[in-house]
């Protein structure tokens, strides 16, 4: 009998060796640094779109609103040439033409 239990024990070692190989072989896989960049990638991408669907819910809910902020943002970025060409317009330079001038 006692050699019986031995030998079942024996099995039952193996078995959990193998069930243990497979695991490590799976945190292995899942622990790759190809694997990790992946799954981060992945996480990114779903929280770009989710964020993409709520600016976009947004812009549906209130276009008046979006389309002023997005108004005031263009004039803030353009405001450099914008006042180029306002003092352009005010001082009545005409920069076409001192250029045609200097070329004569």
């Amino acid at each position: 009998m006692i050699l019986g239990e031995i030998e079942d024990a024996k099995r039952a070692a193996e078995r959990a060796r193998r069930r243990f190989d497979v695991t490590l072989a799976s945190a292995q896989a899942r622990l790759h640094p190809n694997a990790l960049a992946e799954e981060a990638w992945d996480g990114v991408k779903g929280k770009g779109a989710e964020i993409a669907d709520t600016a976009v819910e947004a812009v549906k809910s209130r276009p008046v609103a979006v389309t002023a902020t997005l108004g005031a943002v263009a004039l803030f970025l353009a405001r450099g040439p914008l006042k180029r060409a306002a003092a352009r317009l005010i001082s009545g330079d005409d920069e076409e033409g001192s250029n045609a001038e200097d070329r004569s």
